[in-house]
């Protein structure tokens, strides 16, 4: 009998096809869960039905926001999760990394960042807020540690891995 862990797939999203409108839904989640969870720990008159202008791209047409980097989505019956791999000519940074609730505790985030990793020798960073011990406590165990933070929003933890 194959279990969920043994059908999770992880692959490259088609953002030019059949992946765009998936991806679209679950980056505005996440974005989503983000402003709720600033309204909660920094007091921020954020959330609600409208989100900041600044993500509309990423909702509106992920292939545009996000043709200059690697998308990968989590694949369980249905996609169930994305991670966003953006590299430069020195480092890479991970972001929107996303994995819908009915799909947690299923490994699916260790596998996207997994993916992800697999795809750069460079340093990679990410931002994750300080409130996310799910999520810090997941980087961690890929190696990822603390460093001198490059924001300036109060509460977000820059980590890096070398």
């Amino acid at each position: 009998m194959q279990n969920k862990l043994d059908s999770i797939r992880i692959r490259p999203a088609d953002l030019t096809g059949a992946d765009n409108d998936a991806v679209s839904r679950l980056v505005e989640a996440y974005l989503r869960k983000t402003e709720d969870e600033k309204v909660l720990y920094l007091g921020e008159a954020h959330g609600g039905a409208d989100l900041p202008d600044r993500y509309r791209p990423e909702i509106d047409n992920p292939a545009r926001a996000y043709e200059n980097a690697v998308v990968y989505v989590a694949e369980l019956g249905s996609l169930v999760g994305v991670v966003v791999l953006q590299q430069n000519v020195t480092t890479a940074e991970i972001k929107r990394v996303w994995v819908d609730p009915s799909a947690r505790g299923l490994r699916v985030g260790s596998a996207l960042i997994d993916a992800a990793l697999s795809q750069t020798t460079r340093p990679v960073r990410l931002t994750v807020w300080d409130w996310r011990d799910d999520a810090v406590r997941l980087y961690r165990t890929r190696g990822f540690i603390p460093v001198e933070s490059w924001e300036d929003r109060p509460r977000l933890l820059c980590m890096e891995l070398r």
